[in-house]
């Protein structure tokens, strides 16, 4: 399986290698008031994926940033220290005895 991997990830390597080395054309960027930019295809696409990834990043790091402080709130109460379940080893039943719904 390691080296499958190994195989998809060199596939995928040299297939977006050789989209860079086909797409070397400049491109004109006409942006706002004017200015334009002039760059190869594929520089203009990296910054288009990076600047998708960056602004994705930005707008899920408050709720990334919330639900690590609602969890890490939750995992240090003490009530919840007190009354854990699992820590009573009579409650857990063995996997025989466990109801197999949905094919789990």
């Amino acid at each position: 399986m390691k080296y499958l991997m190994w195989l998809l990830n060199a596939a995928i390597f040299f297939v977006l290698f050789a989209f860079a080395l086909n797409n070397q054309d400049s491109v004109t960027l006409h942006l706002f008031f004017g200015a334009s930019w002039q760059a190869p295809l594929v520089l203009v696409i990296l910054v288009a994926l990076v600047l998708g990834v960056f602004l994705g990043v930005a707008v899920m790091l408050p709720l990334w940033l919330r639900a690590h402080r609602a969890r890490r709130q939750h995992n240090t109460s003490p009530s919840v220290l007190a009354d854990n379940a699992f820590s009573d080893t009579s409650v857990m039943q063995p996997l025989s005895q466990i109801d197999r719904r949905h094919g789990l």
